[in-house]
């Protein structure tokens, strides 16, 4: 009998034997090189702590509050369409785990559960993901039904006006499963001459003429908080605070769009310094470790969101699984406070970190 998972990296293992070759694949998939999709990962690793001692960590608090609405720690579930492709119960699934872990949970528009479905799924806070498309009474639909359907906020992706190149994809001849919440809307209808499925869609639908103006435009028709996903420049960040956003996701989309940009955790900085505390931020990607949570927390993010660990404890484990992913990382972000001597979020800071702009600072 195979042993259980014992981390996150375990649980991508399983997965990985599980799934189909093309499932698997387009989950796993960077854009072009992969190389943000390393960096996501390597760039945590380059951090290192500074931890201190002798501090009372017998109490350990992780509960925080994003725009309002409490969660047991500062993990929060990333919007990641298509999840009947890694297991039949997909987002609603995702939805009873994040609940159960008191973890807000970002609803896909690609999800392949329509909104009204996960919300009658459990009680809990989940926010809504949205896309620009080229017809704006789609976008308006989508965001009355999730308003009417409880959800607390719209996540507007931003740094999707084409479709990434995800040769995997291409080279697999990805097909895609029908968009619950599309249907009726939008067709799915689309075919790719000879590559993906998903990209034909993509450019048959999101609207690449997209500005600053739409922000002022979705902020007319809803009166949810609107947080901005895919900022990763100063001056970006300072445009959204502008537009009056309520929070900025720094994301490079797992990097499936645009590669060498950035990691996430490298941007971050950059990000914080930019917005002073104008909203809050959280970081997207990269998150494999407690020990990385705590990484971009010290470095100025109020929360982190997690994307494909959620998909292979999914396809793992079922709702179960997403469940453990959740609580592993909230037990590891414990640890790694409490052997960093912080009883609480208010304690970790700058300080506790050295990255390697630190270190070549250093030695200046």
């Amino acid at each position: 009998m195979e042993a259980e998972p014992v981390n996150l990296n375990e649980f991508e293992e399983l997965a990985r034997k599980i799934l189909l070759k093309m499932n698997y694949d387009f989950f796993s998939a960077g854009a072009e090189d992969r190389y943000t999709l390393s960096e996501n990962i390597k760039a945590f690793q380059r951090i290192l702590f500074r931890p201190r001692i002798l501090i009372d960590v017998s109490k350990i608090d992780m509960s925080t509050c994003l725009l309002g609405f409490k969660m047991a720690a500062p993990i929060m579930v990333a919007p990641t369409g298509l999840l009947k492709l890694a297991n039949h119960e997909a987002e609603v699934a995702v939805a009873r785990a994040a609940a159960a872990c008191n973890a807000i949970m970002v609803l896909s528009s690609s999800s392949n559960y329509t909104i009204e479905k996960v919300a009658s799924s459990c009680d809990a806070v989940r926010f809504f993901q949205l896309f620009i498309y080229k017809q704006r009474d789609v976008c308006i639909t989508l965001v009355k039904r999730a308003e009417s359907n409880g959800f607390k906020a719209i996540v507007l992706t931003v740094d999707t006006p084409r479709l990434g190149r995800r040769e995997v994809d291409i080279k697999n001849k990805f097909v895609i499963p029908k968009f619950a919440n599309l249907e009726g809307l939008l067709s799915a209808n689309v075919k790719s001459k000879g590559g993906s499925d998903l990209e034909a869609f993509a450019s048959a639908t999101l609207d690449d003429s997209a500005s600053w103006k739409d922000i002022e435009w979705l902020r007319s028709i809803t009166k949810l908080p609107i947080l901005l996903k895919g900022i990763l420049t100063a001056e970006d960040a300072r445009k959204a605070v502008e537009a009056r956003v309520a929070g900025i996701i720094v994301s490079n989309h797992g990097a499936r769009q645009l590669d060498y940009a950035p990691a996430s955790i490298s941007a971050l900085e950059e990000v914080v310094r930019a917005v002073s505390g104008a909203v809050p931020i959280i970081l997207d990607g990269g998150i494999r470790r407690g020990t990385d949570v705590f990484k971009a927390l010290a470095l100025g993010a109020n929360a982190v969101m997690i994307g494909r660990p959620i998909v292979y404890g999914l396809a793992a484990k079922g709702e179960n699984g997403v469940r453990r992913v959740i609580e592993m990382l909230q037990n590891e972000l414990e640890l790694t406070m409490a052997l960093n001597g912080c009883p609480g979020l208010k304690d970790i800071t700058r300080n506790h970190v050295q990255t390697e702009h630190d270190r070549l600072r250093s030695m200046l």
